[in-house]
């Protein structure tokens, strides 16, 4: 039987996708990564939108102190920001971009952290009068 390039698209797509699963919604538990080098952690990437629904960007003052004052007191042992560049489609069907930041996290499973990156998020949103803050966890192997 001579397979079409069609039907070989098909038939690797689903190869690839056997096995796919995916999580749950909603679900703050993350499996834990086996690891052959460094100890299993859970890397949070938080991504904050720089643009307000009225008035000016949020400045990089602002944000520095947002940092200084929220962020680094509640996660001492270190972090990364970096800058981002945010777009998505909106409910009214346009294109929306906006200049982000990106806080990379590394941190240990648990509830002290569970409670700092949802008081992070919901005190920028409050503080910029955003509508959301991403979250994206995911399981990490970590060697200093």
């Amino acid at each position: 039987m001579k397979k079409t390039p069609l039907l070989m698209m098909v038939v690797t797509a689903l190869f690839m996708l056997n096995g796919c699963v995916a999580p749950a919604k909603n679900n703050t538990q993350q499996t834990m990564a086996t690891c052959r080098v460094g100890d299993p952690m859970t890397q949070t990437t938080l991504y904050f939108g720089l643009n307000r629904p009225t008035g000016p960007v949020i400045s990089a003052t602002e944000w520095q102190s947002f940092v200084d004052r929220q962020v680094t007191p509640r996660f001492k042992d270190g972090l990364s920001v970096f800058d981002a560049k945010g777009q998505w489609l909106g409910n009214d069907g346009k294109l929306a971009r906006e200049n982000s930041k990106a806080l990379m996290l590394i941190h240990a499973q648990g509830k002290e952290s569970e409670t700092n990156i949802e008081m992070l998020r919901s005190s920028y949103k409050q503080q910029f009068a955003q509508d959301s803050v991403m979250r994206v966890d995911a399981p990490v192997c970590v060697a200093f």
